[in-house]
């Protein structure tokens, strides 16, 4: 015995003489070695998320997101995921890293087929066996259903799983009601320790991954839209995104704003369209983004308070699924406007009016709060 432990120091010496042999000739390569061993994140990783401005071309959330994620993979090697069988929808492919199979143990994508439960439980796996890899698993979110006890295993455990779901909601289109998400949202906000994203641009989108990959103690959901977004907002921050919730733009300056709108995802642009028209009228309007609820709630009140005064009683809340939840934040005199049916099928511009998803519609919602 007492031989056997002698050589396992002798080995345990030659292998810390020949790590630091390697730390000193390879230093980027040994740093990303030992992440991918012991688990952490590269120095100024942030940095390589793209940002959009105001003039930039729009695009669908999962396009942006398709962006932030192949740039991460660039500089997070232990990035590695996949789709159930909709990785061209759900635009998760990671383009230069090849797929993982028993000939290319080096690529990074996983194709899980239809097996939902499954690729969330081998995520969860990757997860808890203690290496630095960080895994992301794609569908659409319909079919997060499919998969939801091993979703809640994943915050059970502290499984920081990024979950990205796509066409998250009745603005998908064609493909009616059996593939567009209403209660879905609201199921897994209920779920505690899990952060469920809706950006509503490129930026959010951004905002949302750098907490997501950064969040290494419980899972995230980052719901993206199918459908091209109306714009870029001027007033959105991704590192606003942290805080949950936040003011993208009012027009009330020292004054209290008369009434404010909120939104999330892709609606958060006609939230925007809406304060504009109003504006012209005179009226003091501000705009907030709620983009997570649960990082919103865990902010101060006082924090809480600045973006939501609570005399400010004249609120609508635009958000094409449920509106199960929404009523803390716009209280017993504000206006929810949510889907309380299953939804049509029908192109997005079309589905998105006959459930009143317009800014013509928020306006007016708006209009008839001012003359109460």
């Amino acid at each position: 015995m007492q031989m056997q432990a002698e050589e396992g120091e002798i080995q345990e010496m030659k292998w810390y003489s020949t790590l630091a042999y390697y730390e000193n000739k390879y230093p980027q390569e040994a740093l990303e070695f030992k992440i991918l061993l012991y688990g952490g994140l590269p120095p100024g990783w942030e940095s390589s998320l793209p940002r959009w401005s105001a003039t930039d071309p729009v695009d669908a959330t999962r396009g942006y997101s398709e962006k932030c994620l192949n740039q991460v993979a660039r500089v997070i090697p232990g990035l590695v995921g996949g789709s159930a069988d909709l990785a061209g929808s759900n635009k998760t492919y990671l383009h230069e890293y090849g797929d993982f199979l028993p000939e290319t143990r080096w690529g990074r994508n996983i194709r899980y087929g239809v097996r939902e439960h499954a690729m969330a439980g081998i995520s969860n796996g990757i997860v808890l066996h203690g290496s630095g890899l960080i895994p992301f698993a794609a569908t659409f979110l319909i079919f997060s259903d499919y998969m939801k006890n091993s979703i809640r295993l994943s915050a059970l455990s502290h499984a920081g799983v990024v979950y990205i779901l796509t066409h998250d909601s009745i603005g998908l289109g064609e493909d009616g009601p059996t593939h567009q998400p209403v209660e879905q949202l609201c199921g897994l906000r209920a779920v505690p320790r899990l952060l469920v994203f809706r950006p509503g641009d490129g930026n959010e989108t951004a905002g949302a991954y750098r907490v997501a990959v950064a969040t290494r103690d419980g899972p995230s959901v980052i719901a993206l839209s199918r459908q091209k977004l109306a714009a870029n907002l001027e007033g959105t921050s991704a590192e606003d995104v942290a805080r949950g919730g936040y003011i993208v733009s009012d027009n009330s300056g020292q004054e209290t704003p008369e009434l404010i709108l909120i939104g999330t995802g892709s609606e958060l642009c006609l939230c925007d369209a809406s304060a504009r028209e109003l504006r012209k009228e005179g009226r003091l309007v501000r705009v907030v983004s709620l983009v997570c609820w649960r990082l919103f709630d865990r902010q101060p009140k006082g924090y809480r308070d600045q973006v939501l005064p609570p005399d400010v009683r004249k609120r609508v809340s635009v958000e094409a699924g449920s509106p199960v939840g929404w009523r803390e934040y716009v209280g017993t005199e504000g206006v929810v406007i949510g889907v309380e049916e299953f939804g049509t099928s029908g192109a997005y511009l079309d589905t998105f009016e006959k459930y009143g998803f317009t800014e013509e519609n928020i306006t007016r919602i708006a209009r008839s709060l001012f003359s109460e």
